[in-house]
């Protein structure tokens, strides 16, 4: 083989090893150990005052443990106490879902009922929180969980099954604290669910029913006083009603 053709082949070979390495250091696997940053707004809570970088960092935080009681921060604590959870049963177990389109020519207004299929095992594999620490008048803390072998082969199968990819990005109001993220949440589906199903069904339907798991880290943020998520999903299709007569 030429020399300069071999050269060529060489590079090709080890830029490609290159770009799959910096992709997959870029999208850690979650399939065994979920670990990610979360955050809660200070300020946004009256009467709390923002504990010292010192006092912030001194000490791991894990779930009920002393250092997460009695601070002057309690509240921004027990609202990442609430998201937390509802994601993390999102990401290991599941959401089922109802969902009824808007239909304004049989007055028929939008709604989403979401259940979740499991509660995660808090007793014996509990969520951990660490490694607190004050920025930008947030409280940020680490969220570590450990899925069990279980937990990992019902990943796989969702993974495995012909369950399409679906993404959806939703808003909430700052002011609602949990409830906004969770309304964020609840709207990044439906966009997902619309995008999805728009493309699959000719007429819009009476119902459709379910399931997803969240199976990327869910990415949090603000803009104009309001929470933006962004959710990427497996979907399980269930059952589509239809309207029986006009």
């Amino acid at each position: 083989m030429d020399r300069s053709i071999s050269k060529k082949i060489t590079l090709i070979s080890l830029l490609s090893l290159l770009v799959s390495a910096g992709i997959f250091a870029q999208t850690p696997s979650i399939v065994q150990h979920i670990r990610f940053p979360i955050w809660a707004e200070v300020d946004a809570y009256p009467g709390l005052e923002l504990p010292s970088s010192k006092d912030a960092t001194a000490q791991d935080n894990k779930e009920d443990s002393q250092e997460t009681k009695n601070t002057e921060y309690d509240y921004a604590i027990s609202r990442i106490k609430e998201i937390v959870p509802f994601l993390m049963n999102g990401m290991v177990y599941g959401w089922e879902f109802r969902y009824t389109p808007s239909d304004k020519s049989r007055g028929v207004e939008e709604y989403l009922e979401v259940e979740l299929i499991q509660n995660l095992e808090k007793e014996t594999n509990p969520i951990v929180y660490s490694s607190p620490w004050i920025e930008d008048n947030k409280f940020n803390c680490w969220v570590d969980y450990t899925r069990t072998e279980f937990q990992i082969r019902n990943y796989y199968l969702w993974s495995q099954i012909k369950n399409p990819g679906i993404q959806g990005r939703g808003k909430g109001s700052l002011e609602l604290g949990f409830d906004g993220i969770k309304a964020a949440a609840e709207e990044a589906l439906i966009n997902a669910i619309r995008s999805y199903y728009r493309n699959t069904i000719k007429n819009k339907p009476k119902e459709i029913q379910g399931k997803v798991l969240i199976r990327k880290i869910p990415t949090i943020g603000i803009t104009s006083g309001q929470y933006v998520i962004n959710l990427d999903f497996f979907l399980e299709c269930g059952k589509i009603k239809q309207y029986s007569q006009f």
